[in-house]
């Protein structure tokens, strides 16, 4: 995380919400002779104690955890470029704020028989958020294809340890220099910057 403790988040309600909204995020796992990542689909508990996710079976994740293992998931929210002219004063120099959650804990693999209820979970978390539509739900595949296409994917599980988490939204500046940058966001660089600068109008108590 940012080395900053100004960016820092110590009530980590906002943290898991902003993973729960998010719902996709990098997991990384110690490997040789760099980290493995893979990319998924990501499940944190309302108490942030827990995240289900799942691999596919040939992902070298999946492969190296006969027993449990450290690991760390990372999720982003919004980010962007920060140029200097935009505070209005002298001195400044360049940089990019953003905001991101790191889980860090231990990652299992599940038994088979908790793949579907996984899948059930998951799909009903994120069915749920969209609109106009009944949800789609595993029951709508014949068995046989459901258990063909299961058996591709397990079922994995990581017990958080620790949230950390950065919010680097410019809240070592003063209030209308800060304001200032967050006025130009919008057309500069980055993902997402109408929330970037939103929450740099008014970023959350850390």
């Amino acid at each position: 995380m940012h080395p900053n403790p100004t960016f820092h988040s110590a009530d980590h309600a906002k943290d898991i919400a902003l993973v729960r909204d998010r719902g996709f995020g990098t997991l990384m796992m110690n490997g040789d002779p760099v980290p493995m990542v893979a990319h998924v689909p990501v499940l944190l508990s309302e108490d942030g104690r827990e995240v289900l996710i799942h691999l596919v079976r040939s992902n070298p994740i999946a492969r190296a955890l006969s027993t449990p293992q450290p690991a760390r998931i990372a999720v982003t929210g919004p980010d962007g470029y920060i140029s200097p002219d935009w505070y209005g004063i002298e001195g400044q120099v360049p940089t990019w704020n953003y905001v991101a959650v790191q889980l860090t804990g231990t990652l299992e693999i599940l038994p088979h028989g908790k793949m579907r209820e996984v899948l059930d979970v998951q799909s009903a978390f994120y069915e749920s958020r969209l609109a106009g539509k009944a949800p789609w739900t595993t029951e709508k595949m014949t068995p046989e294809v459901l258990e063909r296409m299961m058996r591709m994917i397990v079922p994995c599980r990581m017990v958080v340890e620790d949230i950390a988490a950065t919010w680097k939204l410019g809240q070592n500046k003063d209030d209308a220099v800060r304001e200032r940058a967050a006025a130009q966001v919008a057309s500069g660089v980055g993902t997402e910057l109408e929330a970037l600068a939103a929450l740099m109008a008014e970023p959350p108590v850390l």
